[in-house]
């Protein structure tokens, strides 16, 4: 089946697509707003949808998982990207800066507890809100599981992913010179925050590109560029964030406190050739955790537009109507 068929097949389990109910500007403190909508059921059962990045934003696709009628989804764009203000700041923008946000939302809207469905980044921010606020999730639906590891920032931003895609990994180590290849992160921050927007924006377009490029098994090698001033935020957010191990204490700091999660159900859903956040963080995550499931999408890589992803979360989702 070719790319184009399977995202032909995928729209008919997505759910058709809603207008918001409910769409705002939230003040959240340190001179940030962040934009929040609500579609489906004002009455229903809350979900909250963490986008991934950091950095990336909500687009109206992420509305097509859930059944209007039943859920009443909650989705935001997290400090400095999207609709939220300002744009591409990394100022009072960290981990818990969001999870602060996550909370705020949370008590706006009256939600008791709520079920947190996030990917990539999301799932990471999914985890990292649950084992600090474990009494205000209901469930975690988790796709393309990220545990901000020193490992998983090596693997993608040191050459081992670059094994796969050797052509891309050339123009992506080559935009900087050979001396500060040691450390990419580092080389790319150097520029992504010179004050210099057009070399902000060109960098932030190779970083952008080298991330997308290998999202999906369908795709093979550069797609286009990025808008220059999506590029720009999503890539100045992931490498503020990277280079600062995610604000976490410690690395591996989700496992180690993953104790504090084990009575909350929690669906996984990983592709199986994910070349951006590979299968082994999944599985380490779900071991040993009685109430975890994990199923592995054959012939799926990272991208939640990927049909077998796609369908595995709808399905998730379809069955916990009645939980």
């Amino acid at each position: 089946m070719d790319h184009r068929s399977g995202q032909k097949r995928a729209v008919e389990f997505l759910y058709p697509p809603i207008d918001p109910f409910d769409q705002r500007m939230v003040e959240v403190g340190d001179g940030h707003r962040v934009y929040v909508e609500q579609v489906g059921n004002p009455s229903g059962i809350p979900v909250l949808v963490l986008h991934g990045g950091p950095g990336g934003g909500c687009s109206p696709a992420m509305r097509r998982y859930f059944d209007p009628s039943v859920y009443r989804v909650v989705l935001f764009d997290q400090r400095g990207c999207g609709r939220s203000r300002p744009h591409a700041e990394v100022e009072a923008n960290t981990t818990w800066h969001l999870v602060r946000d996550i909370e705020a939302i949370r008590s706006l809207f009256g939600i008791d507890r709520w079920i947190c469905f996030g990917g990539s980044w999301g799932a990471t921010l999914a985890l990292i809100y649950a084992i600090s606020h474990p009494d205000r999730v209901a469930q975690l639906v988790l796709r393309g599981v990220f545990l901000m590891t020193k490992a998983e920032l090596d693997w993608f931003y040191g050459g081992g992913a670059g094994a796969f895609y050797p052509d891309l990994w050339a123009r992506f180590e080559g935009a900087v010179p050979e001396g500060e290849r040691g450390d990419l992160i580092a080389a790319y921050h150097r520029r992504l925050f010179s004050g210099n927007l057009m070399e902000e924006a060109r960098f932030g377009r190779v970083w952008a590109n080298w991330e997308n490029a290998l999202a999906s098994v369908h795709h093979d090698g550069f797609g286009g560029e990025s808008p220059a001033d999506y590029a720009r935020a999503f890539a100045r957010l992931e490498n503020h964030y990277f280079l600062n191990g995610g604000f976490l204490k410690e690395d591996g700091w989700i496992l180690k406190n993953r104790g504090r999660i084990e009575h909350i159900p929690a669906a996984i859903v990983q592709g199986r050739y994910d070349l951006i956040c590979p299968p082994v963080s999944a599985w380490r995550l779900a071991q040993g955790w009685p109430r975890a499931s994990l199923k592995f999408i054959t012939l799926a890589g990272h991208a939640l537009s990927e049909p077998g992803i796609s369908e595995a979360l709808v399905q998730t989702m379809d069955g916990l109507r009645g939980a």
